[in-house]
């Protein structure tokens, strides 16, 4: 006779799993502590569902219908009320968010603003004479050596913090795209590999907005978006062209500083000697 088997337990959606957080972080809470009125016969652990709600200054019902699990939508205004009154930290305010399916404001902020740190640029300039360029997930243009500006033909420090995007140079300026060597090949890649990263961000603003204005700057980019391609990134050997050397060959070699959302560390190695001729001319003049 065969064993029985328990029956699979199907995953608990992300509304039930904002749900049990809410409730866990409700009971886990001292009122006294909150200075909220000390009650004798008090059947619950931890606060009661109307006092979150009156905390957070929302309905009782809609908060009850939040910790069920219930499919309704809060603003982010309205979680971070609910994270305030739950008392939660950093760390469980960013996990409440992403249970409702949101970003925090301050996060990503933050990230559009985020800098590399000083030991990144460390590592960059002792990466000359070989080109290294790090961007973050949107293609934005976090850090780079002097190599690669060189090779690039852009110096990206006189640019608009907004245009430092490899992206929009591809599309909207004359020295990045004239570096490109195999452009009418390079170009669609990095669109497709673009619309690939975009489909993590879907209604982020801050990646709706840049997507905008890069329809809007290009009849090129917007004619390839259409194609609905997507590409992921890999190694691989590029071809650029410089004024003083013609075409040369790099192998891209890629790192992440994490494994998933990381910020990516390229670095150009030439492919043969002529391309290692070339670089060391590029790099070695004043």
């Amino acid at each position: 006779m065969p064993l029985a088997t328990r029956p699979e337990t199907p995953e608990k959606s992300s509304s039930r799993l904002l749900g049990d957080f809410l409730r866990s972080r409700r009971e886990s809470l001292d009122p006294v502590r909150l200075g909220l009125p000390r009650m004798r016969h008090r059947r619950t652990p931890g606060l009661r569902r109307e006092e979150v709600a009156q905390l957070a200054d929302v309905g009782v019902t809609w908060y009850t219908w939040l910790e069920q699990g219930r499919e309704i939508k809060a603003s982010a205004k309205t979680l971070i009320a609910i994270a305030a009154a739950l008392q939660c930290n950093e760390a469980e305010t960013e996990h409440l968010f992403r249970l409702a399916g949101q970003t925090h404001p301050t996060t990503r902020a933050a990230k559009a603003c985020a800098k590399i740190s000083a030991h990144t640029r460390i590592m960059l300039d002792s990466l000359n004479p070989l080109p290294a360029v790090v961007q973050n997930q949107r293609f934005d243009i976090m850090g780079h050596n002097q190599a690669w500006a060189r090779l690039m033909n852009v110096d990206v420090e006189t640019l608009p913090e907004a245009q430092r995007n490899c992206m929009w140079l591809a599309f909207n300026h004359a020295g990045w795209r004239s570096a490109v060597a195999d452009w009418h090949e390079v170009m669609p890649q990095m669109v497709a590999m673009f619309r690939a990263q975009m489909g993590e961000h879907l209604g982020d603003p801050h990646w709706e907005d840049f997507l905008a204005q890069l329809l809007a700057s290009s009849d090129e980019f917007r004619d390839t978006w259409q194609r609905y391609e997507l590409r992921s990134i890999e190694n691989r050997v590029k071809y650029f062209s410089h004024p003083q050397t013609g075409r040369l060959a790099l192998r891209q070699n890629n790192w992440w500083s994490a494994p998933r959302n990381g910020d990516r560390l390229m670095v150009y190695i030439p492919d043969d000697e002529a391309s290692a001729a070339a670089l060391e001319i590029i790099t070695s003049a004043n």
